[in-house]
């Protein structure tokens, strides 16, 4: 049985760990999976030290005839994400193992444009090499990048099984916003959209993760809550905000939409499917407009799951046996 060792923070709580451990539980007809942590929570030292280890493991790990993969698959956005694993897909095309370069970030392409001809001249070689592959998670991502990268194949993320809706009925006017806490997610903006939807909608309540202070008695702020109280209010909740500056392909979207929650986000994503509204990037009345027609009108959970099907733990994986192989076939 060949092996795939997946090299990333899937330790560090977030859309990419979820992606991580998810392609390791759902390895491709075949394939055994394995997890490398390259990243942890916490001060500076934790993270160098994990880093330092990732190292260390992987050289150990690619000179074991044991533990030696097949594929060295990297999970990294930009910035000092890349310029980390920068140096661990070095270390696997030293040790003659084929390199997946698996692209996540919603900004790749405006950090490209920070670096100099030279430093992009660079990076494009990285991708270059013929025992490497890049992957980006849509084709709006492809489309984007393919210029700067060299060709690129497609693979989306997928979505944990156990999301999927509840038997019992949703909350009415509870609308939902999950994400860590940091100014591009659209905390602020959620929580003055709610209060322009509250005259019409005056029992609405908005619920917030990532952020641990409410502003107001009707805003509940959790802080970072656990994947099963995720899990709760994705079933039970009227619609998930996205309104984000920008997203790879937001792993909250597709687990909102495979519990059956109508979504609506930014015109800043891309590649959305066309079950969920889109509304111009933090322009209120339009974001009023499409979220109080969601409210007024719920769609149907059922056309709304059915959005996710293409996002599914054997669909995906059988996207990666096909790639994985053409990959060891070079």
């Amino acid at each position: 049985m060949r092996k795939v060792l997946h090299v990333g923070p899937c330790n560090t709580p977030g859309g990419m760990a979820t992606v991580m451990h998810t392609l390791a539980e759902h390895p491709p007809e075949g394939w055994k999976a394995e997890l490398l942590a390259s990243h942890a929570p916490g001060s500076v030292l934790a993270k160098w030290n994990a880093y330092r280890n990732a190292i260390r493991e992987l050289k150990q790990r690619c000179r074991s005839q044991e533990h030696r993969p097949d594929i060295v698959h990297i999970h990294t956005a930009a910035d000092w994400s890349w310029r980390r694993k920068a140096r661990l897909i070095q270390l696997a095309r030293k040790q003659g193992l084929p390199v997946v370069i698996h692209v996540h970030s919603g900004k790749f392409d405006r950090w490209l444009d920070t670096l100099n001809p030279r430093q992009q001249a660079s990076l494009r070689e990285v991708f270059d090499q013929p025992s490497t592959l890049g992957v980006v998670l849509s084709e709006g991502w492809r489309h984007r990048l393919h210029d700067r990268l060299g060709p690129l194949r497609v693979v989306p993320n997928p979505v944990p099984p156990r999301f999927k809706p509840a038997a019992g009925a949703r909350d009415t006017h509870h609308v939902l916003l999950l994400g860590r806490a940091d100014p591009v997610k659209g905390h602020a903006f959620g929580i003055e959209l709610a209060k322009a939807l509250r005259p019409e909608f005056p029992e609405l309540r908005l619920t917030l993760t990532g952020i641990s202070t409410s502003p107001e008695a009707w805003v509940e702020a959790l802080g970072w809550v656990s994947e099963e109280e995720k899990l709760r209010l994705l079933q039970t909740a009227s619609v998930l905000l996205v309104p984000s500056g920008y997203e790879g392909q937001p792993m909250v979207l597709l687990e909102a939409l495979s519990c059956g929650l109508p979504v609506c986000v930014s015109d800043r994503l891309l590649d959305v499917p066309d079950t969920v509204a889109v509304a111009k990037y933090e322009d209120v009345e339009d974001w009023c407009e499409r979220v109080g027609a969601v409210l007024t009108e719920p769609p149907v959970t059922a056309s709304v799951q059915a959005a996710s099907s293409s996002f599914s733990p054997e669909s995906v994986a059988a996207l990666w046996k096909s790639h994985y192989e053409s990959l060891i076939a070079r």
